[in-house]
């Protein structure tokens, strides 16, 4: 029809606006999905992963064509922090594919997440920038979760290599942590878009992380001279990442943001962390109370979600209606479409 734009038009558009820290809807989707899956709410979990898992393949291809198409944007955003929200997300996708019984599928997110991470380790931290903002901490998140990845995958292959691997990263990512946290901006609690959570979600993978590799300790048998230091620093852990919790609650509450931002999914995955960490730090410290918590909480990730999930999809009905709307003005006048209609705003 005469003054409709190509479909491709209406893509690109899309694609060119997707920003750097797009791997968090991935890391949110998936963190939300394994607390009810922890929770035993299997059928909503498994729609949460189809989507994410969905969410990644479409990310991977949408980057892969910046790359080769627009290599000056690729290099400049890989760079930055936000670009390893992408190895978070594949390994948070890959420890919910583990726990649905797909270890290979683990595997393969692991080798994805750990190659995706040694790439981008260096140029990010060559390139960092201080005072630094909450989408810092990614730092430390992108490496516990390559620990947490590696400690689920210890305890359903049996390998106990693997588990020495997690540790050496929970340590490494503890120290990331302290690297950004002596560099943040703490204005940024009131200013932030939604990012600044991570400050406390970098706390709560590192929970996880620690809870994990307690209990596939347990089940292999393995570090049995570290059992009770794990134990122990798992729920210290969780102490730290909840201490942060009504802080961030404060901040929203003095601070309200309700417009949505791409950086509210930084907001989703904390969330959602702070469920997930509590379910598995209460089941290796044998603390019921901590599980109780996570099993309230993790109706307020759901929660959460599912308004960031609705302004994602309101944004980018935003972003395509410019197209539909010229195309009615252009039937409605008679007139035919000019060239070059695609790129232009009514």
């Amino acid at each position: 029809m005469h003054g409709d734009p190509p479909p491709t038009a209406v893509v690109l558009r899309i694609t060119d606006a997707v920003p750097p820290t797009a791997g968090a809807v991935v890391m949110g989707t998936a963190i939300v999905s394994i607390g009810l899956s922890l929770d035993h709410r299997e059928t909503l979990s498994r729609i949460l992963l189809i989507i994410d898992a969905t969410t990644w393949l479409a990310l991977g291809l949408v980057l892969a064509g910046r790359a080769a198409t627009h290599r000056e944007r690729a290099y400049r955003e890989a760079r930055s922090p936000a670009a390893l929200t992408g190895v978070a997300g594949t390994a948070v996708l890959g420890i919910r594919l583990v726990l649905l019984g797909w270890s290979r599928a683990g595997i393969a997110m692991l080798a994805i997440a750990t190659l995706l991470w040694l790439v981008l380790l260096a140029p990010v931290l060559r390139n960092w920038a201080t005072p630094t903002v909450g989408v810092a901490f990614v730092l430390t998140v992108s490496t516990e979760s390559l620990g947490v990845l590696s400690a689920v995958l210890a305890a359903s292959e049996h390998a106990a290599w693997l588990l020495y691997a997690a540790l050496a990263l929970l340590l490494l990512g503890l120290g990331f942590y302290a690297f950004v946290l002596s560099r943040f901006d703490l204005r940024q609690l009131l200013v932030g878009h939604g990012d600044h959570w991570v400050t406390g979600g970098a706390l709560a993978i590192s929970t996880l992380a620690a809870a994990r590799i307690t209990l596939a300790a347990r089940s292999l048998e393995a570090l049995t001279a570290l059992a009770g230091l794990l134990k122990v620093l798992s729920v210290v852990l969780w102490g730290l990442a909840i201490a942060w919790l009504p802080i961030l609650l404060i901040a929203e509450a003095l601070r309200r943001r309700p417009s949505y931002d791409a950086r509210r999914w930084s907001t989703v995955f904390p969330v959602g962390m702070y469920a997930v960490c509590s379910f598995i730090a209460g089941a290796a410290a044998h603390a019921p109370v901590i599980a109780d918590f996570a099993r309230l909480w993790v109706w307020v990730a759901v929660a959460v979600w599912l308004l960031v999930f609705v302004g994602m999809l309101r944004r980018g009905w935003k972003l395509a209606r410019p197209f539909s709307s010229a195309s009615r003005t252009g039937q409605q006048s008679g007139a035919r479409a000019p060239a070059g209609f695609a790129t232009r705003r009514p």
